[in-house]
């Protein structure tokens, strides 16, 4: 079988435009999370590696670069901002976020939030001074997209949406968006200033923002910004089993990879895998571009800090799925285990 996905057959993926408003970017994103937290971190980082990937997705046309504050923490905007100095900031569409605050010893009290090892902190005092802080680890004057990490139950939405629309006043922040919220959550926001994008979890087993938020975010011309689009490297068909994750992974933690969850939800990979052999395309490109399917404003950004899955990731733009195809793809069995 010959696969699409090799580097020297592409060309840079097609472009769409961050919502109805918003700049050109490729319909494929890179999230860089993964270069400094989160997974296999008993393995040395490698960040020479990981700033050739990042180059690769913009010569690739993957132009939308995600990063955090709370990632590493700080590393992973420290990495993005060493390989986005110079010319190649004027090539990407850069988008950091705030809200999330990591600690040594594991999420604050009365934290509230659904990701583990965190807190949240959504006072304004914390994002006008987040927003200053990111800027100089990233070595630019402002970010294409500021993005609040997850909503405080503590403080008013209103209070912090109004603080990071400072930032755009102040020309820190081209646009705002918002991560993991309700529509409630997103009309909420946009009655104080315009939300640029909504970024969620979805995936071919997470599907939670079809029903409601996507559809709103058609509506309003809001970008919807999938992450964890291949089931944290699950739909990729990498792991068959518990012990197949790396030794200090944050996955070893979470319901739907513990042995049983993980043992049947491999029933999911195998038809996702059916798909992929007829299609002529990795398992990978297969769940990728399922959610590209989703609507015209969807721009996942799967991780990465691998050039070969990279190159993979942007085969996916090319993946022509028929009717039959995507309607095996949604009838695939739900997963055992909760995200969190």
């Amino acid at each position: 079988m010959v696969l699409i996905h090799r580097q020297e057959e592409r060309t840079a993926v097609r472009t769409t435009t961050l919502g109805s408003k918003g700049p050109e970017v490729g319909v494929i994103g890179l999230g860089c999370m993964g270069m400094t937290s989160s997974y296999d971190m008993r393995t040395p980082r490698d960040d020479a590696t990981s700033i050739a990937v990042i180059h690769q997705a913009l010569d690739l046309g993957m132009t939308l670069i995600d990063t955090a504050d709370a990632y590493g923490p700080f590393t992973n905007e420290e990495l993005v901002g060493r390989a986005l100095s110079g010319v190649h900031r004027e090539r990407a569409v850069l988008a950091t976020k705030v809200g999330l605050v990591m600690t040594d010893s594991g999420p604050a009290a009365d934290s509230g939030n659904t990701s583990p090892g965190a807190a949240r902190n959504g006072s304004p005092e914390h994002v006008r001074k987040s927003i200053d802080d990111s800027l100089r680890r990233l070595r630019t004057d402002h970010v294409d997209l500021y993005q609040l990490h997850r909503v405080d139950p503590q403080v008013p939405l209103e209070e912090t949406w109004g603080a990071m629309a400072e930032a755009v006043a102040a020309g820190k922040a081209r646009r705002i968006g918002l991560s993991e919220v309700s529509v409630d959550e997103i009309k909420r926001a946009q009655a104080v200033h315009p939300v640029a994008s909504v970024q969620s979890e979805l995936s071919l087993w997470t599907r939670d923002v079809l029903a409601e938020v996507l559809p709103y975010c058609e509506e309003q011309g809001i970008a919807v910004l999938p992450f964890a689009p291949l089931g944290r490297g699950f739909l990729a068909g990498r792991f068959s089993s518990f012990d197949d994750l790396p030794q200090d992974d944050f996955r070893r933690g979470l319901p739907r990879f513990q042995q049983d969850a993980l043992r049947a939800n491999l029933a999911i990979v195998g038809r996702v895998r059916q798909t992929a052999e007829r299609v002529g395309a990795t398992p990978a490109q297969v769940a990728l571009a399922w959610v590209l399917t989703q609507g015209r404003d969807v721009v996942p950004i799967p991780g990465t800090k691998t050039p070969k899955y990279l190159a993979e990731n942007a085969g996916a733009a090319d993946i022509e799925l028929s009717a039959a195809d995507l309607a095996e793809l949604d009838a695939v069995p739900t997963p055992e285990g909760a995200r969190y």
